[in-house]
C-alpha cells in the first residue's frame, strides 16, 4: 500500500468514529506501528486536515471535512474514469456534460502523478445504443429531486396510450433504455416506464404526499415479491 493509499484509508477510519479513538486502535485498524500513526496523523494535520487530540487521549476527525488535494487508489481512478465515460455517453446531455466536467475538475486538483494515471487509464466504454428519448431526463431527474409530480402520455409495448400522473423518486439506467421508478396516480401502485414510450412530459409545482426516500425503501421491498416484475412499462 502507499503512503497516498494509508493517509487515504486513515481519514475514511477516522469518518467512522464519532467519538476520540486511541492511536493504538487506529494502528491496529490498519496494521502499523503506533510510530507510524504519529507521523501520519501529523502528516494530515499538515495538510489542512481537522484532526483534535493527541498522543494518549485519542483522535476525532471534525465533521465536513472535505480531502485536500485528492488521492485516489489506482482502481479509484479506473472506477471514476469508468464511470464518467459511460455518463457522458448518455443521451441526457446534461448530465452527460456534467460527468465530462466533473472529470475534468477532478484531475485539476490530482497530484501530477495521478493526473497521469488518470489519464492513461486503458478502460473504455463502447459506442451508446443510440437509442433516444423524446423528454428531457433532466426535467424527470428534478422532478425527482424536488419531489414533485409528472404528467405525460405512456404508450405501452402494444402501443396503447393513457395519460399518467405520477410520484417519480427514482431513474435507472440501462444499455439501451431508461426508466423511471414512480408511484402512478393511475394504478394507485409502483410502476416502471420506459423513457422512450413517454411524450408530453409536464412538470408540476406539487409536491407529492411522500418522501422519496420513503418510497424507495418500499419498492426494493416489493420486487422479492413473486409477479412484481411483471408490473413495467406495460402497466
Amino acid at each position: 500500500m502507499s503512503r497516498s493509499e494509508r493517509l487515504l484509508d486513515l481519514i475514511q477510519i477516522l469518518r467512522r468514529h464519532r467519538r476520540p479513538v486511541s492511536g493504538r486502535t487506529l494502528a491496529g485498524e490498519m496494521g502499523i506501528s503506533i510510530r507510524t500513526l504519529y507521523r501520519d496523523i501529523a502528516t494530515l494535520q499538515g495538510q489542512g486536515a481537522p484532526i483534535e487530540g493527541e498522543a494518549g487521549l485519542g483522535y476525532v476527525l471534525k465533521p465536513g471535512f472535505m480531502l485536500p488535494p485528492l488521492m485516489f487508489t489506482d482502481e479509484e481512478i479506473e472506477a471514476i474514469v469508468l464511470g464518467s465515460r459511460w455518463v457522458a455517453k448518455q443521451p441526457d446531455k446534461r448530465l452527460a456534460a456534467a460527468a465530462t466536467d466533473a472529470l475534468s475538475k477532478i484531475a485539476a486538483v490530482l497530484p501530477d502523478d495521478l493526473r497521469e494515471e488518470l489519464d492513461a487509464t486503458t478502460l473504455l466504454v463502447g459506442p451508446g445504443s443510440g437509442t433516444a428519448e423524446a423528454i428531457d431526463l433532466s426535467v424527470v431527474r428534478q422532478a425527482i429531486r424536488d419531489e414533485r409530480k409528472l404528467g405525460f402520455l405512456y404508450r405501452d409495448a402494444g402501443g396503447a396510450a393513457s395519460e399518467r400522473m405520477v410520484w417519480p423518486f427514482a431513474l435507472g439506467f440501462f444499455d439501451k433504455v431508461r426508466v423511471m421508478v414512480a408511484w402512478c396516480e393511475m394504478r394507485q401502485d409502483f410502476r416502471h416506464f420506459r423513457a422512450d414510450r413517454m411524450s408530453g412530459l409536464t412538470a408540476t409545482d406539487i409536491r407529492y404526499p411522500r418522501r422519496r426516500q420513503a418510497m424507495l425503501k418500499e419498492w426494493r421491498a416489493t420486487l422479492d415479491k413473486p409477479g412484481q416484475n411483471a408490473k413495467d412499462s406495460a402497466g
